[in-house]
């Protein structure tokens, strides 16, 4: 994804330039398309540069909501997204007020209740002011808005030249219409709807004049909608809590789909509980089913590396959202050249927008391909799915997009055909570095002089290795066994090129990537894990790979940073150069199971769940600073990180994965446990609702000196469960 950050000596064209968005410890909403971000009071007020507001495809429709009593703000009580991540609720009380120069109210004698949620392209807000005074009192409610309608590249720091027109109509007593002509051609408007109708609106405030006797309250129900004319006022109060179970019930329906996790750890509980809401949070349905977007606020739109990443992170709880993920991505697949936008035939999206900006082509990102990984990651989550569901028929349909995935890899992917898929940008508007890590500083030599194209990264390479295993397994499963053989080779032939050129042994690690010049990046570098992931390490280099990645110069104590603190550009505080990212460790983690370096995977798990104590509401970040763990002290916030963040989310997943062994045999329809470990803050796990191939189970884990002893609580159909031990 685009980065947040850049070397100081070229800034970059998409670099975040906003106020960090942990500073205000922001509330945040989504559903569908739209997603909002609120201050601790519920309000939004983008001032300073701040990501407040409420979004909808790629646009800022709501930048101002101010709530005022008697033109005072109000004093927060308590501030907190439900655990379901449905409904934000806010209690506020008034400070002393002064009406006509007399002191008219005692401060805390009114209390204001603020509940808010989204759906269908709206959000609304039900506000209820309660008198607790012994007299009543007379009052004046003020809601003031505003729209400036600004492209999330705006809103990330960009200017623009110029703009559309913006126009305000007050349609009656109780709406008004923001409206929008973009250059674009699109016309966009937020229409706001009140019950009752307020005592005064115009087009920036609704005012209501309360009369409260004592113990006495009143309500107020408004309804934010995207791109539509009307806010069908009259229905708008019974439709708030009609609604809401509808947006509670549909919320309960997709989650529903993922096995479930309890434990004897309650700060564990309530990470993976958190973990799962966000996840569902973030999933959009889309016409080719659910798609996970990569996170708020920055980033909250079909991303092909993000989306592959937490498809393959969640596809052991909930298999449907990477066939959703395969779906989406097949259907975008590029089909022609097309540098302005590094699309190659084959090669799979990296970014979609729908703002303004995309539309006009100030910026490349409508449907951008400038990655170099997504295309061979795609092709191993479909081996990864199949292995997972034995979905044949899906395998069928999608066969002629793996097919061209491959090719890519063979050709556009491998322009000097040295059997290395490497990036090197075609157009100078799109991104300089295509891997994962892609801010501008993020790929240098061990002097820190920065990488010359074409780059061929570590990870990369094993990617394309698992892919071409991969699909040797599909073309076998479709009746293609000389297609089969053929990938099968080439993959074997890529390990070994691979271990030739990229290995350093006076690192104990493999080269972050190779340069133009066939040079190696001598940087110790978590990227390596990745090829622990993919199985291309050879045996006895993974165990150094673990063992250096593991020690004090990488791990920080609350996970594996991103370069080592040797690096001649560690920066604890950077987006890439120094800095912990959850899914980074759980990809890690699931290649040292792979290699049966479990107690090294439960390390990183025990790192990131004591992070996760220390961060509210127990919510993993898309990054934190690398700064080395110290004792009583909380990790480092990154000021820019999205929270939350799809594949961030998904890492507690993947970290229980690793630590139990969690393997899939479609064609025997059973569930594997391979040498099953429980990390030391869990005494015992059960899992609830595991979909094996013809029906699911409930597992119960419980240690038993140095074992793990498995029973099975539940059983729904034929779910043969292994335990190896």
């Amino acid at each position: 994804m685009p980065q947040a950050t850049a070397a100081a000596s070229e800034p970059s064209a998409f670099s975040i330039e906003v106020a960090p968005f942990q500073e205000r410890r922001p509330r945040v909403l989504k559903q569908g398309d739209t997603f909002a971000v609120f201050g601790p009071r519920g309000d939004i007020l983008a001032a300073d540069r701040s990501p407040e507001g409420v979004y909808h495809r790629d646009t800022r429709y709501l930048s101002y909501l101010e709530l005022r009593l008697a033109g005072a703000p109000l004093l927060l009580l308590s501030s907190n997204v439900q655990e379901d991540n449905v409904v934000l609720s806010v209690d506020l009380t008034n400070p002393d007020l002064v009406v006509a120069d007399r002191a008219a109210v005692r401060a805390e004698m009114i209390h204001v209740n603020r509940r808010k949620y989204l759906w269908q392209n709206c959000c609304w807000e039900r506000l209820l002011v309660r008198n607790f005074d012994m007299v009543g009192h007379e009052l004046l409610l003020d809601l003031s808005f505003a729209a400036d309608f600004a492209d999330m590249f705006e809103v990330r720091g960009q200017k623009r030249p110029r703009r559309g027109r913006s126009s305000i109509e007050r349609c009656s007593d109780s709406l008004v219409v923001l409206r929008y002509a973009g250059l674009d051609g699109v016309k966009r408007m937020t229409s706001l709807g009140f019950e009752p109708a307020p005592t005064r609106l115009d087009g920036t405030t609704a005012s209501f004049a309360l009369s409260l006797a004592p113990g006495e309250a009143m309500g107020v129900v408004l309804r934010i909608a995207c791109d539509e004319e009307t806010a069908g006022c009259g229905a708008v109060g019974r439709r708030f809590y009609s609604l809401l179970r509808t947006a509670r019930r549909a919320m309960r329906t997709t989650s529903g789909r993922a096995a479930s996790l309890d434990s004897s750890n309650s700060l564990f509980n309530e990470l993976s509980r958190r973990s799962v809401a966000d996840l569902y949070m973030l999933i959009t349905d889309t016409e080719h089913g659910p798609y996970p977007f990569a996170g708020i606020p920055w980033f909250s739109t079909a991303f092909g590396r993000d989306g592959i990443i937490t498809a393959l992170l969640t596809l052991w709880v909930d298999p449907l959202i990477a066939k959703g993920v395969l779906n989406f991505l097949a259907a975008t697949q590029a089909t022609e050249t097309a540098p302005e936008r590094d699309a190659e035939p084959g090669k799979i999206l990296h970014e979609m927008r729908d703002g303004e900006m995309a539309r006009l082509g100030e910026v490349p990102f409508a449907r951008y391909y400038g990655s170099v990984d997504a295309t061979p990651l795609f092709v191993m989550l479909m081996g990864e799915y199949f292995r997972r569901t034995g979905d044949i028929e899906t395998v069928r349909l999608l066969w002629p997009n793996v097919e061209a995935a491959l090719r890519w890899c063979d050709t556009d992917g491998d322009p000097d055909g040295d059997g290395f898929v490497e990036y090197h940008r075609r157009d100078g508007s799109g991104l300089v570095n295509q891997g994962w890590k892609d801010s501008q500083d993020a790929i240098f030599h061990e002097d820190g002089r920065l990488a010359d194209g074409p780059i061929a990264l570590c990870e990369v390479q094993g990617y394309v290795y698992a892919a071409k295993q991969h699909a040797a397994a599909l073309a076998q499963a479709l009746g293609r066994p000389y297609t089969a053989a053929a990938l099968a080779r080439q993959a074997e032939l890529l390990r070994q090129r691979f271990e030739a050129a990229f290995w350093c042994e006076e690192l104990g690690t493999y080269a972050l990537a190779l340069d133009g010049s066939k040079t190696p990046c001598r940087v110790v570098a978590s990227n390596a894990g990745h090829a622990l992931l993919t199985g291309i390490a050879a045996p006895e280099r993974a165990r150094r790979v673990a063992d250096t990645l593991l020690g004090t110069a990488c791990f920080s104590g609350w996970g594996v940073r991103t370069v080592a603190v040797s690096a001649a550009r560690y920066n604890p505080m950077s987006y890439h150069n120094g800095s912990v990212w959850p899914h980074d460790n759980a990809l890690i983690a699931l290649g040292l199971d792979r290699y049966g370096f479990k107690t090294a995977a439960a390390r990183i798990f025990a790192g990131l769940l004591d992070a996760a104590g220390y961060m509210e509401p127990r919510r993993l970040p898309e990054l934190f600073c690398g700064f080395a763990w110290r004792k009583l002290t909380a990790p480092t916030l990154y000021p820019v990180a999205c929270i939350p963040q799809a594949w961030a989310s998904a890492a507690v997943l993947a970290l229980v994965q690793a630590c139990l062994g969690l393997r899939f045999g479609a064609a025997e329809a059973e569930i594997r446990l391979d040498h099953p470990i429980l990390p030391e803050f869990l005494d015992s796990l059960h899992v609830r609702g595991l979909q094996g191939g013809r029906g699911s189970v409930d597992l119960k884990l419980q240690r038993s000196g140095a074992e793990v002893a498995v029973t099975v609580t539940r059983r729904q159909g034929e779910v043969p469960i292994v335990v190896s031990r």
